[in-house]
C-alpha cells in the first residue's frame, strides 16, 4: 500500500483502489491540541480531489449500527471522522466493473486517533459505534437527495464484514446492536448484480 505525506496529513491506500486512510498530525500541549482536519492542496497531493459541498454530523450511542447506505443517482464521496468516542467505519465497493466489487474495507476511527477515512463515489457506507457515545462528522461532494438512497444488509454473508466487539466485550454480539427499521430490512449484495 502506498503512503503519501503532504503537510500535516498522511494518506495511505487500502486494498481497494480509491479508499484511503488519512492520518492527521496533531499539536498538543498542556492546554489541549490543535490540528488541521482538511486542507485542499494537501488532499489533492494525497490523491483526494473533491469539491466538498455538504458537512454532516450525527450522534449515536453504543451498539448503534448505521448502514450500509449508498446513493443511487447522486453518489457522494465522503471524508469521515469521529470527534467523540470510537466507531468502526466500513466501505463496500459497488462500482460497476470494479475488480474489488463487493469487497469491504474497515477502519477504527476515534477522537483519540484523529484518523479519517476517505470513501469515493460508488460505495456503500456504514459504521458501528463501539464506545458509549460517538459523534461522527463527514464531508460530502454532493448534497443529499431524499428518495435516492439504497442500502445493503449489514450482515450479508457474501460481503462478510468482520464487525468488531463493542468496547469492553470479548466478542461481537449482534444482539447488542441498535438498528433503524430501515437498516434491518436492506437487501443482500446479490440484489445488485443485475
Amino acid at each position: 500500500m502506498a503512503t503519501i505525506t503532504s503537510g500535516n496529513f498522511t494518506f495511505t491506500d487500502t486494498s481497494i483502489e480509491g479508499v484511503k486512510i488519512v492520518d492527521v498530525k496533531s499539536y498538543g500541549d498542556r492546554r489541549g491540541y490543535f490540528m488541521e482536519t482538511y486542507k485542499r492542496p494537501d488532499f489533492v497531493v494525497g490523491g483526494i480531489d473533491c469539491d466538498f459541498v455538504q458537512d454532516n454530523q450525527s450522534s449515536s450511542t453504543r451498539g448503534v449500527l448505521r448502514g450500509l447506505h449508498f446513493q443511487i443517482e447522486h453518489p457522494q464521496s465522503k471524508l469521515v471522522r469521529v470527534v467523540r468516542g470510537t466507531v468502526f467505519d466500513v466501505a463496500v465497493d459497488l462500482r460497476p466493473g470494479s475488480p474489488t466489487w463487493g469487497r469491504w474495507e474497515g477502519v477504527v476511527l476515534s477522537a483519540e486517533n484523529h484518523r479519517q477515512f476517505f470513501i469515493p463515489r460508488g460505495f456503500a457506507h456504514g459504521f458501528l459505534v463501539l464506545s458509549d457515545e460517538a459523534e461522527f462528522c463527514y464531508k460530502c461532494d454532493d448534497t443529499y437527495h431524499p428518495g435516492d438512497e439504497g442500502g445493503l444488509m449489514w450482515n450479508d454473508p457474501e460481503i462478510g464484514i468482520a464487525w468488531p466487539p463493542l468496547e469492553g466485550d470479548d466478542a461481537f454480539d449482534p444482539a447488542k446492536l441498535v438498528l433503524s427499521d430501515k437498516d434491518q430490512v436492506h437487501p443482500p449484495l446479490s440484489s445488485l448484480r443485475s
